[in-house]
């Protein structure tokens, strides 16, 4: 293994770690606010579920199908109770 096959590999490390460091936060964020945008959409769709009635119910039954598989975490979300420690997280 030569000294110049070394530095590619140091310098390749170095890049890698510093794009890591700069977007696991980015990753993080754009994740977070997805999954709230997720839930906001199924709250406008499927509010019902909760007593809160904002689209009428034909378009929250052609939606159903898409929603079907993530009403189950997203009534437990919506329904927990939240604390100071959820606004940090």
């Amino acid at each position: 293994m030569g000294d110049d096959e070394k530095k590619k590999g140091l310098m390749s490390g170095i890049k890698g770690v510093l794009y890591g460091m700069a977007g696991h936060d980015m990753t993080r964020y754009a994740l977070k606010t997805r999954g709230s945008m997720e839930h906001l959409f199924i709250l406008i769709t499927m509010g019902d579920l909760l007593g809160i009635p904002i689209l009428p119910p034909y378009y929250s039954l052609r939606l159903l199908p898409y929603v079907v598989p993530q009403i189950s975490t997203w009534k437990r979300r919506m329904l927990r109770e939240k604390d100071l420690t959820d606004a940090l997280a």
